[in-house]
């Protein structure tokens, strides 16, 4: 039986992640799972939150935002829109975009504008509560 999982995470920018891990922790559009080697076929939507690598015996820690995940043996692809480690997260601008959405969404929108906005806030927010809640 593998011990191990190899864990992809790619962004429209670049690929962020591609190593093997003990177990994945994430939000998925049912709630909270974990991830582990063997685990069964899987495929969901990933919700904006906080993503738990756990590699060598250590918590890493990441904002991520909307995307799919897929599951397959040991294989975990994880495609999203953001994906931030906790160390690289700047807390005063993601607090900055956490402002602007939510003074948008005071205006008038149309429901594409309050679909977008809120998604950029919802990112906002899984940085912030990464960044104080997890970063030493």
């Amino acid at each position: 039986m593998s011990k191990a999982l190899k864990l992809e995470i790619v962004t429209p920018d670049a690929t962020v992640y591609s190593e093997p891990v003990e177990s994945v922790i994430l939000q998925g559009v049912e709630g909270q799972m974990t991830i582990l080697p063997q685990h069964i076929r899987l495929m969901t939507r990933l919700v904006p939150g906080e993503l738990i690598v756990r590699q060598g015996g250590q918590d890493k820690y990441l904002a991520v935002g909307e995307g799919l995940v897929a599951v397959t043996g040991d294989h975990v692809a994880i495609v999203t829109d953001m994906a931030v480690a906790a160390a690289n997260i700047d807390e005063a601008r993601a607090e900055e975009a956490r402002q602007r959405a939510s003074a948008r969404l005071r205006e008038k929108l149309s429901s594409e504008e309050v679909a977008s906005v809120n998604a950029s806030l919802a990112r906002s927010l899984a940085q912030l509560h990464v960044k104080r809640h997890r970063h030493k």
